[in-house]
C-alpha cells in the first residue's frame, strides 16, 4: 500500500513538474500579448476647428474624453492635403511623390516598393486581425494579405478569441460633400452652431454665406464626435478600454475654401489623440494625461502600430514611430519637421512643395503662375468658392482676401505661431534670409533625397516609370536632381540665371527644356530676351507639352495668343494625363486674368481622352463645341 501511494505521489508530482513549462509559456505568452489598435480617422478636418486645439473651434467631448487617459498630439500633419494622396502615405509610411502615389485621383495605381508591404499586412503576419471599416482610397495596388476584412460590415468582433486586433473606423460625415448645399438649403436649414461663436478667418470674406458654411462645417464636426463616442461606447460595452489603443486623428486638412487641396496649415494641420489602454502604460514614456509637442508626419503612422505591436519596422519605409517603449519623450518633444506635397487635384494641376520646421512654414511654388483658385470643378461645388471668385472679380476683396485668384511668389515663408492662416510672406524680408535659406536647403535635400518623380510630367511617368516608380526614381536620380535645379533658377536674378537658361532650352533632353520654359514664364517679363527662342519652340519642340508650355510664356508676356497651337496639342494627343495638362493650360489662359478664348471642338479629340472624366470636367468648363 506504502509502494502504490508513494508511485501514485511520484506520477502526480511529474505531471505538476511536467505542466510548469507549459503554465509558464502560456503566462508569458498573455504577458507579451500585443495590444489592440484602434484608428478612429474623420474625413476633412483640421485642427482649426476643435476647441481642444483652437481657440476658434468647436467643444468635441468624445475626443476630449480619449485624451482623460491619453496623450493630445498638437503637432500632427498630413504629407498631402487630399484623401487619396494621404492615405497612400499613411498605408506605406513611404513619400508618395518617391512611389508614384502623388497624384488625385489616380489615373493608373501603382505597385508597392519591391520590399515592402502595406503595413497592415505585417500585423496579419504576426497573428493580428485587422479590418478596415471601411474606406481605402489607395493609389497603389493592394494585394491580398492587407486587411482580413474592409468593408462597411468589418469590424473586430469577427476575430478569433485572444487574437489582438488593428481596426480602422473612418467617419465622413464631415466630408468637403457635405458643403455642396445650394441657396435653396440655406434657406431651410439653420445651423445648430451660433454664427457669433467664432471668427471667419482672415483670408475670407467676411460675409453671410462664409460665416454659414463656418457654422454648418462647425455643425458637421460635432455630428463626427457623436460618431467617435459611438466607437468608444461599443469598445468600452466590450471591454476593450483597458488593452486598445485608440486612435483619433483628421485624413487631412479641413474643407472651407483654400484648405483640402493646399498646402496650407488648413489642409495638413490634423487633431490628434491617443487613448492609451491602462495595460500598455509601460509602452509609452510620455506622461498619461499631457501634451506632446512633438511633430508627427503620417508617414509615422503606420510605424508606430507596428512598434507597438512589437514588429521591427521594415526598411524602406520614410516614417519612424512615435509610440513604443523605446520612443523616449524628450526626443519625441524634440522632432520638428515634416514635409508635404501637392500635385494634380482632379482635373487642377499644380506642383507645391512645403516644410515646415518648429513655427517657421517654408512653400515651394514650382510653377506660381498656376494660381490657387484655378478652377477646380469639385471645389467650385461649394457656394463659398464661387462667391469668393465672384467678389475676386468685382474688385471687392482686399489684398489678403485676394491672395488665392493671383500668382503666387515662387518661395513663401510664414511665421505659423503669429500668423497661423499664412497671410504675411516673409520670404523677401532680409531679416528672414537665413531661416529661408536654411529651409530651402533642407527641403532641396529632401526632393533630391527621395527622388521626387514628379519632376517629370505625368504621362512621361504612366508611360515609362509606374511599372516599378522606385527603380525608376533610383535610374534617373542624377536627372531628376538636374531638372531641380533648373526650376531653381527662378530663385535667382535673371542676370544670374540667364546663361543657365539659355544652356537648359537648347538641351536636347526634353525634360531640361521642359523646366527652362516654365522658369521663363515664372520671370515673366524679365525674360523677354527669351522670346524668339521659344516663339521657335512653340511650334517646332518635338515634345507636345513643350510647344504648350512655350506658347503659356509667349501668352503670359501678351506676345501671342496661345488658342491655336494649345488646340492642336491637345487634338494630336491621345492620352488622358498629358491632354488634361494642356487643359490646365487652356484653362489658366483662359482666366480671367489673361482672357484668351479657345474654340475646341469634341469630334477632332481621341475618344480615350475625350471620354475620360477629368478631361470632360475641363472640357464642360471651356465650353466645347
Amino acid at each position: 500500500m506504502y509502494t502504490l501511494k508513494l508511485s501514485i505521489f511520484f506520477k502526480t508530482l511529474a505531471i505538476v513538474l511536467g505542466s510548469i513549462p507549459a503554465i509558464f509559456s502560456q503566462t508569458k505568452l498573455m504577458e507579451e500579448r500585443p495590444p489592440n489598435i484602434v484608428w478612429i480617422t474623420s474625413e476633412d478636418n483640421s485642427k482649426h476647428y476643435l476647441e481642444l486645439f483652437d481657440d476658434n473651434g468647436i467643444p468635441t467631448p468624445n475626443i476630449q474624453s480619449l485624451a482623460e487617459n491619453g496623450l493630445i498630439f498638437n503637432r500632427v500633419f498630413s504629407n498631402a492635403p487630399v484623401c487619396s494622396v494621404a492615405r497612400s502615405t499613411i498605408i506605406t509610411g513611404c513619400y508618395a511623390p518617391r512611389i508614384g502615389a502623388q497624384y488625385h485621383r489616380k489615373i493608373v495605381t501603382v505597385p508597392m516598393p519591391d520590399s515592402l508591404k502595406m503595413f497592415p499586412a505585417y500585423l496579419r503576419q504576426q497573428g493580428y486581425y485587422t479590418t478596415n471599416n471601411s474606406k481605402e482610397d489607395y493609389n497603389i495596388i493592394k494585394s491580398d494579405g492587407v486587411w482580413d476584412e474592409s468593408s462597411k460590415k468589418a469590424s473586430w468582433k469577427n476575430r478569433n478569441e485572444n487574437q489582438p486586433f488593428f481596426h480602422v473606423f473612418n467617419i465622413g460625415v464631415s466630408h468637403e460633400s457635405s458643403m455642396h448645399f445650394t441657396a435653396k438649403d440655406m434657406e431651410t436649414t439653420l445651423p445648430e452652431t451660433d454664427q457669433i461663436s467664432f471668427k471667419v478667418q482672415p483670408n475670407h470674406p467676411n460675409t453671410e454665406l462664409f460665416k454659414y458654411t463656418n457654422a454648418l462645417y462647425r455643425d458637421k464636426i460635432r455630428e463626427m464626435d457623436r460618431q467617435v463616442g459611438n466607437v468608444i461606447n461599443e469598445l468600452r460595452t466590450d471591454g476593450r478600454l483597458d488593452d486598445t489603443f485608440i486612435f483619433y486623428f483628421g485624413d487631412h486638412g479641413g474643407v472651407l475654401p483654400g484648405s483640402k487641396g493646399y498646402l496650407y496649415e488648413t489642409g495638413l494641420h490634423v487633431p490628434m489623440v491617443v487613448h492609451v489602454p491602462e495595460k500598455y502604460k509601460h509602452l509609452v514614456n510620455s506622461p498619461v494625461g499631457s501634451t506632446v509637442k512633438g511633430f508627427v508626419s503620417f508617414i509615422d503612422l503606420g510605424p508606430t502600430v507596428l512598434n507597438l505591436a512589437g514588429i521591427s519596422i521594415p526598411q524602406g519605409m520614410d516614417g519612424k514611430p512615435f509610440l513604443g517603449k523605446d520612443i523616449k519623450n524628450e526626443e519625441l518633444n524634440a522632432r520638428d519637421e515634416t514635409y508635404s506635397y501637392a500635385d494634380r487635384f482632379d482635373e487642377k494641376y499644380d506642383m507645391v512643395r512645403a516644410i515646415r520646421k518648429g513655427k517657421y512654414k517654408y512653400i515651394r511654388n514650382y510653377q506660381p503662375f498656376n494660381f490657387d483658385g484655378l478652377m477646380n470643378n469639385y471645389r467650385y461645388k461649394q457656394l463659398a468658392y464661387q462667391e469668393w471668385q465672384a467678389l475676386y472679380d468685382k474688385g471687392e476683396l482686399n489684398e489678403i482676401q485676394s491672395a488665392f485668384f493671383e500668382s503666387r511668389p515662387p518661395e513663401m515663408l510664414f511665421d505659423i505661431d503669429a500668423d497661423p492662416y499664412e497671410t504675411k510672406n516673409l520670404a523677401n524680408d532680409p531679416k528672414y534670409k537665413t531661416i529661408v535659406r536654411d529651409l530651402r536647403s533642407r527641403l532641396n535635400t529632401w526632393v533630391k533625397g527621395m527622388p521626387d518623380l514628379s519632376f517629370y510630367p505625368e504621362h512621361v511617368l504612366i508611360e515609362n516609370a509606374f511599372e516599378n516608380p522606385v527603380a525608376y526614381g533610383t535610374i534617373h536620380k542624377k536627372d531628376i536632381e538636374k531638372y531641380m535645379e533648373i526650376a531653381d533658377l527662378g530663385l535667382l536674378s535673371f542676370k544670374d540665371a540667364k546663361n543657365a537658361l539659355t544652356t537648359a532650352l537648347d538641351s536636347s533632353d526634353p525634360w531640361e527644356r521642359y523646366w527652362a520654359i516654365i522658369v521663363c514664364s515664372t520671370f515673366g517679363k524679365q525674360a523677354m530676351l527669351m522670346e524668339a527662342k521659344i516663339k521657335t519652340m512653340a511650334t517646332k519642340d518635338t515634345e507636345r507639352i513643350n510647344r504648350v508650355r512655350a506658347a503659356e510664356f509667349l501668352a503670359i508676356l501678351k506676345q501671342l495668343d496661345p488658342s491655336a497651337i494649345m488646340t492642336k496639342a491637345l487634338y494630336e494627343s491621345d492620352k488622358p494625363s498629358e491632354a488634361l495638362l494642356i487643359l490646365n493650360s487652356m484653362v489658366l489662359m483662359n482666366s480671367g486674368k489673361f482672357n484668351y478664348n479657345f474654340d475646341i471642338h469634341l469630334d477632332q479629340i481621341s475618344k480615350v481622352v475625350s471620354e475620360d472624366s477629368e478631361v470632360m470636367r475641363r472640357l464642360e468648363f471651356l465650353k466645347i463645341q
